[in-house]
């Protein structure tokens, strides 16, 4: 079982066969049965396979738990590869890069400036997820 978890709600929740995660060790595969494992993700794809069929979904940056058979994402972001839209993330990504820049000489609340960041990095996960699936 493979559930990704966003502030928003669940993004996915299905059984799968295997999945890769982008951890901060770098990706790391799992296969029913694997040992119990708490790890951070960095922004990037979540790849997996039911009944032979390959998907993937982008990230934010975020943890995974391992437990028996069932593997636990919890991240900021998440979407299906299929449903990004390039034109869409690269809008998001200059809008939240020019309310940076416009910060420059000004004293900003800290948790703006992560929700901005936080944009910008997983505009810049699902470009590079989409284009790696043309």
């Amino acid at each position: 079982m493979l559930e990704v978890i966003t502030p928003e709600g669940v993004a996915f929740k299905d059984g799968v066969d295997t999945a890769v995660l982008p951890t901060v060790e770098g990706e790391i595969g799992i296969l029913p049965g694997h040992l119990p494992l708490l790890t951070m993700l960095e922004p990037g794809e979540i790849t997996f396979s039911q009944n032979g069929q390959h998907n993937s979904i982008t990230i934010d940056q975020g943890f995974a738990q391992i437990l028996s058979d069932k593997i636990s994402i919890l991240t900021e972001a998440a979407i299906e590869v299929s449903k990004i839209d390039p034109s869409k993330a690269a809008e998001a990504m200059a809008k939240a890069e020019n309310a940076l820049k416009g910060f420059k000489d000004k004293e900003v609340d800290a948790t703006e400036i992560e929700r901005l960041e936080a944009i910008i990095r997983f505009s810049l996960a699902q470009q590079m997820s989409k284009n790696k699936h043309r």
